[in-house]
């Protein structure tokens, strides 16, 4: 199996590209289920029933979040009808939504997706891998192997601390958040991908989505600005995971940047 993992979509620039380039990046990295964190996608900040359903629609099988997706105003119902769509599962237990994803590849091998968010400079929320253990007791017995993990965080510790403690017990621990790629994609010894994070879907001639000046402002001022979201260079940036899905075990991943230099795009 094959599984196709993108970064942070960050606003308008993010979702065009996908809907130019996803199709034929599936197509050519044969990928069997494809995973999207969405929580950047509203204007930079949070996601909308609308914007989840558009991106659903271009053929994603899973929209992970993180600590924005509470940004957009009244998501919380939409969470609540729509399976597909996740919010980190170490949320308190009355907190709307959902943080598991169980479903089928194209090819009908069970999935199971878990969405996690940080503490270390975020919420004071439950903790991820105590919520991990949770989520992993809780699942049925049967025949699903294939388990994947969206680690939403901002510490590079926690989250390589994070693919050390699922080692062995779940098939990918990939990060997400800080929306700047890195270089450390391997295997760990279990047998577990793992990537600390797979950059932003989204404009790379910005501070992490964000116009440079505005990003600028900010730290020369000290002063309050409002960000909006850069409109260059845009890439989507991911992993691809291969699974053995007798096994569980990852077979290899591979990070990307998609297009490549000389056809990234611009939004007007």
């Amino acid at each position: 199996m094959r599984i196709l993992f993108l970064g942070d979509v960050v606003g308008k620039p993010g979702r065009q590209i996908l809907k130019e380039r996803l199709l034929s990046l599936q197509s050519r990295l044969s990928a069997d289920f494809t995973i999207v964190n969405a929580e950047n996608a509203a204007a930079g900040k949070g996601l909308t029933p609308a914007i989840a359903e558009e991106i659903l629609g271009l053929g994603v099988d899973v929209l992970t979040t993180g600590n924005h997706v509470w940004a957009q105003r009244g998501f919380e119902e939409y969470l609540e009808s729509e399976p597909r769509v996740l919010r980190p599962v170490n949320y308190p237990l009355d907190t709307p939504g959902n943080g598991i994803f169980r479903g089928r590849s194209r090819q009908g091998d069970p999935v199971i997706v878990v969405n996690l968010q940080g503490r270390v400079y975020m919420q004071p929320i439950d903790c991820p891998f105590r919520a991990l253990d949770d989520a992993l007791d809780a699942l049925p017995g049967g025949d699903c192997l294939t388990k994947f993990v969206d680690m939403h965080a901002e510490a590079t510790s926690e989250k390589l601390a994070m693919g050390w403690y699922a080692d062995g017990r779940v098939s990918a621990v990939l990060g997400t958040h800080t929306h700047v790629p890195t270089a450390d994609a391997r295997i760990l010894p279990g047998g577990t991908a793992y990537c600390t994070d797979v950059g932003m879907t989204g404009p790379y001639d910005s501070v992490i989505g964000t116009r440079p000046d505005l990003a600028l402002y900010r730290f020369l001022t000290a002063r309050p600005v409002r960000f909006q979201v850069a409109s260059s260079n845009t890439r989507i940036a991911g992993a691809v995971v291969d699974i053995d899905h007798e096994s569980g075990k990852a077979r290899s991943i591979e990070t990307f940047f998609d297009p490549p230099d000389d056809l990234s795009t611009t939004v007007t």
